[in-house]
């Protein structure tokens, strides 16, 4: 099956760098296939907490992408909860990958593993379905560093995907600024006119949205509104 706009974006943005990838909540297994074709890694991980959905990826995965017998296992499927991966099991490099859930659950997800391993410097791309603000903002109180970032529009719905590192507890800088800015900023740069009417049309999405969902007694909503209307106004 042919990838989706978005997965095929969020393939392009992984740097080659990993001994270990993680395709988690992988449905059919579509990106973590792509993964093995493109070589980005040295073992590729499948996860999600479908038995059903885990069984067919497996057995595609012999079917396609056979192990060698006697040689380390370029591809491995595990049937748990996201929030559980045994990332300190394995050496090396690691990168999560988590796309396709709504914000509040991917900001569970990520701050369950960051606080499960804080002796890991542990990379994640992202790509949330709701309530971007909320994780970017927990993400920079984890002091994660920005390695990239991309919005993207794909029938007529648009993602942003966030790609960043949180550095081991030993190698943080509390005294140094956010480097994740908490309503964007290379997403908000346009290298064409297709581009830049995407980021006009997903502005004023997102603006409308907060507006009409707000509490205006709260401060957090407030500021959230206004840090997108500073963007709206700068890009007039």
């Amino acid at each position: 099956m042919k990838l989706s706009h978005r997965l095929s974006h969020i393939v392009k943005m992984i740097t080659p760098q990993y001994e270990h990838i993680w395709d988690c909540c992988c449905d059919h297994g579509l990106l973590g296939a792509q993964i093995l074709n493109q070589k980005l890694t040295t073992t590729t991980h499948f996860v999600d907490i479908v038995p059903e959905l885990m069984q067919q990826v497996e057995h595609k995965l012999q079917l396609f992408y056979p192990q060698r017998p006697n040689t380390p296992a370029h591809w491995q499927v595990h049937c748990i909860d996201v929030a559980r991966l045994p990332l300190d099991d394995y050496q090396g490099r690691q990168l999560v990958i988590i796309a396709g859930v709504g914000g509040d659950l991917m900001i569970q997800m990520v701050q369950q593993l960051m606080n499960a391993h804080p002796s890991l410097t542990l990379d994640f791309l992202l790509c949330p379905v709701h309530h971007v603000a909320k994780l970017r903002a927990m993400l920079n109180a984890n002091h994660c560093q920005l390695i990239d970032e991309q919005l993207i529009c794909e029938n007529r719905r648009y993602y942003e995907v966030l790609y960043v590192s949180r550095p081991a507890a030993d190698q943080i800088n509390l005294t140094s600024a956010p480097l994740i800015s908490c309503f964007g900023d290379k997403i908000w740069q346009s290298h064409c006119d297709e581009q830049s009417i995407i980021i006009k049309r997903y502005l004023n999405k997102v603006l409308t949205h907060y507006k009409k969902t707000a509490n205006s007694k709260s401060a957090v909503d407030i500021s959230v509104i206004a840090g997108y209307q500073h963007i709206a106004d700068s890009l007039e």
